[in-house]
């Protein structure tokens, strides 16, 4: 089930004040030119609020600082909504997949904390997700990962959108 990402628009974007950024990874790959080697850096970072809004952004500079600029510029435009329980868990069980890396979300009861690897735990710690337990297959790719658990969270709904998508009340 392929869902389409909706994005925040600029407007929602703009009221939100407490976005928080976290690098994930900065990678340094060299060209090897006629007077040696010229580096240039890329960022991965993933910006949230901690309370159900989540993005991913990758930025690549000549200079670190200029590359976690860009990444962080670009999280910010590509915000989306994540639906959360009351309890701080994600609504049912979801797998995610972007190239080689498969990610599978499973809900987790109150106080079980993040139980997640390095790039999955800081999508669901900028997502506010508390209580999860996941587990990736194929790819370590923190890039491939990383959109991978986006595109999991993206296929999340709560119980009163799939009654409003199968025409039924609850």
């Amino acid at each position: 089930m392929r869902t389409e990402i909706q994005y925040l628009d600029h407007a929602e974007v703009e009221q939100l004040s407490t976005l928080s950024e976290v690098l994930v990874r900065i990678n340094r790959s060299a060209a090897v030119v006629k007077g040696g080697r010229r580096f240039s850096f890329s960022a991965l970072t993933v910006a949230g609020n901690r309370d159900g809004i989540v993005g991913i952004g990758y930025g690549k500079a000549r200079q670190v600082p200029g590359a976690i600029e860009k990444a962080n510029k670009d999280a910010r435009k590509h915000l989306q909504r994540v639906p959360l329980t009351p309890e701080g868990s994600i609504p049912h069980e979801v797998t995610g997949r972007y190239c080689g890396a498969i990610i599978r979300l499973v809900p987790a009861g109150a106080g079980t904390g993040i139980i997640a690897g390095a790039s999955a735990r800081a999508v669901c710690e900028m997502a506010g997700v508390k209580n999860i337990l996941s587990k990736s297959y194929g790819s370590n790719n923190p890039v491939n990962l990383i959109k991978a658990t986006l595109d999991a969270l993206a296929q999340l709904r709560t119980r009163e959108q799939v009654a409003q998508l199968r025409g039924v009340s609850l």
